[in-house]
């Protein structure tokens, strides 16, 4: 079994290491937090202080980070994974970044014959507790093959998506789809509130017509409409996928009006000190602005 570095042990990355550990999985963690670490040693995961110990220790290594900048630099600096890692390592980066950071990390691995494979993450950081998370891969066939075994203990679904940055790109697309869905619930519910509708009755007519999606009705009810505000996937992360799938588009021109008006209203809720909660309270927020009363579903 090949030796496993993992970078990156924040809200999804800390269930998905340790998803590893269980599996037998030999790892070497690092993350900025000791806390996080201590808990993947727990698990008999070995710890290393710097990305270039992970590097030297590892045959395949994995780095789950916030931004495009921070695997940036983890990636591709002086002693970074590239420049530590062996010949024939393979970088797996289920990060969500930009595709152009993927495409460059990736042309700089090979020509230090280091393979990379791009796999972020499809669903909610529940999703990655329990080990169901879906990936969107991009890699050659080959090193698909090489890193299959890794996301079948931390996921249930995986698809390849085709060569190095197929999956980056994918997720974009997904997460357009995603985010922007979750202001239009957040007008859709702050618009019923105004209205003076009862939330539970609204609820029933919206799940039962061609209005409803994943959000509404799958993540909100467990999330703002029960008063739990705390992150799974923040405000902040929604705004950066938001500034990512703009920028990529503008790249190659496509307009796409509503992703820009989503990310105005995401800045909105930021500026008014949402950012740090989860993407659900963007109701929270639309309410706030507009001085109504927060939709809230009774406690059963």
């Amino acid at each position: 079994m090949e030796k496993v570095g993992f970078i990156g042990l924040g809200r999804m990355g800390r269930p998905m290491a340790s998803n590893l550990c269980r599996k037998g999985f030999r790892l070497t963690v690092n993350d900025i937090n000791p806390e996080a670490v201590a808990e993947l040693e727990l698990l008999q995961a070995g710890s290393a202080a710097t990305v270039a110990e992970v590097a030297q220790k590892s045959d395949i290594i994995v780095t789950m980070l916030p931004n495009s900048a921070v695997v940036d630099d983890v990636v591709s600096r002086a002693d970074g994974s590239i420049a530590s890692a062996k010949p024939g390592s393979l970088i797996l980066d289920m990060s969500t970044i930009d595709p152009g950071t993927t495409d460059r990390l990736a042309k700089a691995a090979a020509a230090k014959g280091v393979a990379f494979v791009d796999a972020p993450v499809g669903r909610l950081a529940s999703h990655a507790d329990r080990g169901e998370s879906l990936f969107m891969v991009g890699g050659s066939v080959k090193d698909f093959e090489r890193v299959k075994p890794l996301l079948e203990a931390m996921g249930n679904t995986i698809y390849h998506c085709g060569e190095v940055g197929s999956g980056t790109r994918t997720k974009l697309v997904n997460n357009f789809l995603a985010v922007s869905s979750c202001q239009m619930n957040a007008e859709a519910l702050a618009l019923s509130q105004r209205f003076g509708l009862n939330l539970e009755r609204t609820l029933d007519v919206l799940y039962g017509t061609t209005a409803v999606n994943g959000q509404l009705k799958i993540a909100w009810p467990v999330k703002v409409l029960a008063g739990d505000i705390e992150p799974g996937f923040t405000i902040d992360l929604a705004h950066k996928d938001l500034t990512l799938i703009i920028d990529a588009a503008n790249a190659v021109k496509v307009p796409m009006p509503m992703a820009a008006a989503a990310r105005e209203a995401f800045s909105t809720a930021r500026a008014r000190g949402f950012g740090d909660r989860d993407f659900s309270a963007m109701v929270d927020a639309l309410c706030d602005l507009a001085g109504i009363e927060k939709p809230r579903l009774p406690k059963k």
